[in-house]
């Protein structure tokens, strides 16, 4: 094997190596999030859990993916540690889809229909397909589409291209040698263990073992301890995805260890112990490619087979090699709820887009409570419900830290237009969700001013506030519904109500200085209400914002101020029939 091979063989391993990143890419993307979802909502029956983890890890061809998606589900609370053990071992048997899709490379027959199956006649095809997709189709989801075909075609190329290069080996006595050091079950786990932790896929792995078999110096004895090793070896993502995660998540990478540990030590232990006794006879012929899929597939099958029943035991195993302490729980409680911003979802960013919206809605409900809170308080103070909007306001905050660090974090990542259009909302709606929150702690300091000093409006006085407060608190609903469905239309609703709630705020302001003009009400009490309307007021503005913002992205407009100029300044007729309609809900007594 010459210098050009071994430059032809780096080349056919990058192909394959680039073009299974770019199928499970595509993969992942026409998904949608989609099967992380059925992750996330699982239940806790294990078969139901390993049919689901295979299922999942066989579509985006990569148990590692799953794993670490696993483990970040654990990390952030969603999903249970005991529902994690069957995914996990589910994973390990999902993988071995892609062994069996390359063992196609093997296929050798005269037979039209046979022949077509071997990817060197369908891949050209697939290749074809997919650059038409990618070159002439508008449509994202025909692109992600295209984008699969083209992978898979590269993945085939870059195995057909290794199986090549490697070939020559066959005529190599000291090839020949290291292999048969391999037979060595030990030396064939750690050659396998070491290969995948390197590449950090074992079906990266299991496809390189599949073309050297193409040689033919590659024997079942050699390939067996190897295909355990790799399996022991993929365990290396979840274990590293695990660093810095909480103590469940780690868990969840120790019980993808101790599974594949203890499955490797039950089967090996058990076939060789057969093989002394008995003595395989294929344990000496030369491997092929749909062999090495099936000792992958007997493995992992067996081991899920033999393991699941004590899936309870591995968890406990993994408990008891990490410890829980009182601080770790009390910790755990308090960071949960922003643990739906995984970092490890980023990889997975159409799933990383549903959880930045689940967040964004939580954000939204809990600026929306502290301001009714609040509200209330001025009729009703109360120390506890003050300290409530103060302690909600705060976790708005955090919220929109968190949130737009993740979000800036998502934008750059390959995403399809919907995704794009859900991420540039959010980006821009939770500062207005903040500063709601913000005039929420306005308005309870208000009613705080009013309870220590023993102020009250009067009856009028609060008649009118309350028709300005229900005005604001529908315009808050119809907004954070406009955000929450992305709805162009509804949004199309909120610029007349934010245009009555400026008139009822003028009013209210008006009547004051009549009644302070009669002796009827204080300076002090001006002020106080003029704080609280001009709150009420703003929050209208950070609705109208929201509306804005949902209806410039869905439709490309990037010009806010033209985009309220045009409807406040040259509105049209519809404008004018709703805020007909709008003044006359909304009356002062």
């Amino acid at each position: 094997m010459d210098f050009f091979s071994i430059l032809t063989l780096l080349g056919g391993l990058a192909m394959f190596l680039y073009g299974m990143q770019v199928m499970g890419d595509g993969l992942a993307k026409v998904s949608g999030g989609k099967l992380e979802q059925i992750l996330e909502n699982l239940t806790s029956n294990p078969l139901k859990a390993v049919l689901l983890g295979a299922g999942v890890t066989a579509v985006i061809q990569s148990s590692s993916a799953t794993t670490v998606m696993v483990v970040g589900f654990v990390n952030s609370g969603i999903m249970k540690l005991s529902q994690a053990v069957g995914v996990i071992m589910g994973a390990n048997v999902g993988t071995t889809a892609t062994s069996w899709i390359l063992s196609l490379a093997g296929i050798e027959s005269e037979n039209f229909f046979l022949r077509l199956l071997k990817p060197t006649s369908f891949a050209p095809v697939l290749a074809l397909i997919g650059v038409v997709f990618l070159l002439f189709l508008k449509s994202p989801k025909k692109k992600d589409i295209g984008t699969i075909m083209v992978g898979f075609a590269v993945l085939m190329y870059g195995m057909e291209t290794m199986s090549g290069a490697v070939k020559p080996l066959a005529d190599v006595p000291e090839f020949t040698n290291i292999l048969l050091k391999f037979s060595n079950p030990l030396l064939g786990v750690l050659a396998g263990t070491v290969l995948t932790a390197i590449i950090q896929s074992s079906s990266a792995s299991v496809g390189i073992l599949q073309a050297l078999c193409m040689t033919g110096a590659v024997h079942y004895s050699v390939a067996l301890p190897i295909i355990m090793g790799q399996n022991i070896g993929t365990c290396v993502t979840a274990l590293l995805s695990a660093i810095g995660a909480n103590k469940n998540a780690k868990r969840a990478a120790m019980v993808h260890l101790y599974f594949n540990l203890i499955g490797t030590v039950i089967f090996m232990s058990l076939f060789y112990l057969i093989n002394f006794a008995v003595g395989f006879d294929f344990m000496d012929q030369a491997a092929n490619p749909a062999g090495i899929a099936m000792l992958h597939s007997t493995f992992n099958i067996t081991a899920t087979v033999i393991l699941l029943p004590f899936s309870k035991l591995l968890e406990k195993l993994a408990c008891l090699t990490i410890r829980d302490t009182e601080a770790d729980v009390a910790a755990s409680r308090e960071e949960q709820e922003f643990m739906m911003l995984e970092s490890r979802f980023l990889e997975k960013p159409a799933f990383a887009v549903e959880q930045g919206r689940n967040a964004a809605r939580r954000m939204a409900e809990d600026s929306h409570k502290s301001l009714c809170l609040a509200m209330g308080l001025v009729a009703d103070y109360s120390k506890e419900q003050a300290d409530r909007v103060e302690k909600m306001e705060g976790k708005v905050d955090r919220y929109e830290d968190e949130l737009g660090t993740y979000l800036v974090k998502l934008s750059h990542k390959d995403l399809s237009e919907r995704d794009s259009r859900s991420v540039s909302i959010m980006l821009h709606c939770i500062g207005d969700f903040e500063r709601i929150s913000d005039h929420a702690v306005n308005i309870m300091e208000s009613a705080q001013e009013l309870h220590e000093k023993g102020l009250s409006f009067s009856e009028k006085a609060m008649e009118e506030l309350n028709v300005l407060s229900r005005a604001v608190e529908d315009i808050v609903e119809t907004a954070y519904t406009v955000f929450d469905k992305q709805d162009v239309k509804l949004a199309e609703s909120i610029e007349p109500l934010e245009e009555v709630i400026d008139e009822l705020s003028k009013e209210l302001k008006r009547r004051h200085v009549q009644r302070l003009r009669t002796g009827a009400c204080t300076i002090e009490m001006g002020f106080i209400l003029s704080d609280i309307t001009t709150s009420l007021e703003r929050i209208a503005d950070h609705c109208s914002n929201i509306g804005v913002c949902v209806t410039q992205v869905r439709e490309d407009l990037y010009d806010t101020h033209s985009h309220l100029d045009v409807m406040k300044n040259d509105p049209d007729t519809a404008f004018f029939n709703q805020l007909k309609e709008v003044r006359k809900e909304y009356v002062l007594p």
